[in-house]
C-alpha cells in the first residue's frame, strides 16, 4: 500500500497541486471571473514560458544528478547579448543561433568544469551565477540595452484582449517540451542520463561515458537557458542585466514540484511543465489578489520547502 501511495503521487501529484492551486484563487468571487477567463489564462501561458524553457534544461541536470544555480544570470546575461546585436542590426535568425550559443557556451564551460575538474556543480554554478551576472553588467555598462523594433518582440505579446491566438513563446515551449520527452524517454542518451543520476559509478561500469555525458547535458542544459533569454528579452523589449534575479529558485522548484528528484535518477518533462505552470498561476493570482510582493516571494519559499519534502517522502527518506 505504501508504495503505490507513493506511485499515485509521484504521477497525480503535480496535478493535483495545480489544481489546488487554481481552486485557491477561484474561490474569491470579486476576482473569479477576471482569473478563470481565456485571457488572463493566455496571460499565465506567457508567463510559463520562461520558467517552463529553463525547466527543460533544469530537468536534465537534475535527473543527471546535478543543479545549476546560474540560470537567471545565463538568461540576463544572453538577453543582453541579444538586444545588442538587435541594435548593431543583425538579422532575427543570426540573433537567435547567437543567443543558444551563448548559452550553450556557458553550460559547457559549467560541465567541463564540474566534469573535468570533478568539482561540486553547486559550487561551479554559483560561481557562474556571479561571473555571468557580472558581465551582463560589463556588456550592457550597468543599463538595459534598448533598441528601436524587432521581429522578436511580436513572440511574446499579449497585448490584444480579443485574440485567442497563443503567443509563439507558447507553441514553442510546447514543441520542446514533446522533443524534449522524447529524447530523455525514448533515446539511448535518455537512458544514459538516467542511469548517471541513478548511480554514477555504476554508469561508467556499464560503459556510460559520464565525463561527456555531463559536459553534454549541462551544454544542452544552457542552450535552454538561452532561448529563454531570447523570450525574456521577447518579453521585455529591451537587454536587462539585471532581470531574471532568482529566477533559478522558480526554474528548480518546477522540476522539483513536476516529480523530479534532487538525487537524481527521476524526473519527467511533463511533471516539470505542470510545475511551471503551478509557479505560473501562483504569481498570477498572488498579483491578481493584490498580494504585497514580499508575501508572493514568502509563498514561492514555501512552495520550495515543501517540494523538496514531497521530494524525499517519495524517495522514502526521513
Amino acid at each position: 500500500m505504501n508504495d503505490r501511495l507513493k506511485t499515485l503521487l509521484a504521477k497525480a501529484g503535480p496535478f493535483l497541486g495545480l489544481i489546488i492551486v487554481i481552486g485557491l484563487f477561484a474561490i474569491p468571487t470579486e476576482t473569479r471571473e477576471i482569473f478563470l477567463s481565456y485571457h488572463n489564462f493566455k496571460i499565465i501561458f506567457t508567463q510559463t514560458v520562461i520558467v517552463a524553457i529553463g525547466a527543460l534544461g533544469m530537468t536534465l541536470i537534475i535527473v543527471s544528478g546535478g543543479i545549476d544555480l546560474s540560470v537567471g544570470s545565463a538568461i540576463a546575461l544572453t538577453s543582453v547579448v541579444g538586444a545588442m546585436l538587435v541594435q548593431r542590426g543583425w538579422g532575427t535568425a543570426s540573433v537567435v543561433l547567437a543567443m543558444i550559443s551563448a548559452g550553450g557556451a556557458i553550460g559547457l564551460l559549467n560541465g567541463a568544469a564540474i566534469a573535468g575538474l570533478r568539482m561540486m556543480p553547486f559550487i561551479i554554478t554559483l560561481g557562474t551565477l556571479g561571473i555571468a551576472r557580472g558581465v551582463a553588467k560589463w556588456l550592457a555598462e550597468n543599463q538595459t540595452v534598448n533598441y528601436e523594433t524587432s521581429v522578436i518582440n511580436q513572440w511574446m505579446t499579449t497585448a490584444d484582449p480579443f485574440s485567442y491566438a497563443l503567443p509563439a513563446g507558447v507553441w514553442v515551449t510546447l514543441g520542446l517540451a514533446i522533443l524534449t520527452a522524447l529524447v530523455l524517454n525514448r533515446t539511448v542518451l535518455g537512458r544514459h542520463i538516467f542511469a548517471l543520476g541513478s548511480n554514477e559509478a555504476t554508469a561508467r561500469l556499464c560503459g556510460v561515458p559520464t565525463v561527456r555525458l555531463k559536459i553534454l547535458v549541462y551544454a544542452l542544459a544552457g542552450c535552454f537557458f538561452g532561448l529563454a533569454g531570447l523570450f525574456q528579452l521577447s518579453r521585455l523589449r529591451q537587454g536587462d542585466p539585471t532581470v531574471a534575479v532568482g529566477l533559478e529558485l522558480d526554474i528548480i522548484a518546477a522540476v522539483i514540484i513536476g516529480g523530479a528528484s534532487l538525487s537524481g535518477g527521476v524526473g519527467t518533462i511533463l511533471g516539470s511543465m505542470i510545475g511551471a505552470l503551478i509557479m505560473a498561476v501562483l504569481r498570477n493570482g498572488t498579483q491578481m489578489m493584490e498580494w504585497q510582493t514580499y508575501f508572493q516571494e514568502i509563498i514561492i519559499g514555501l512552495v520550495i520547502i515543501v517540494a523538496v519534502f514531497v521530494d524525499r517522502l517519495r524517495q522514502g527518506k526521513s
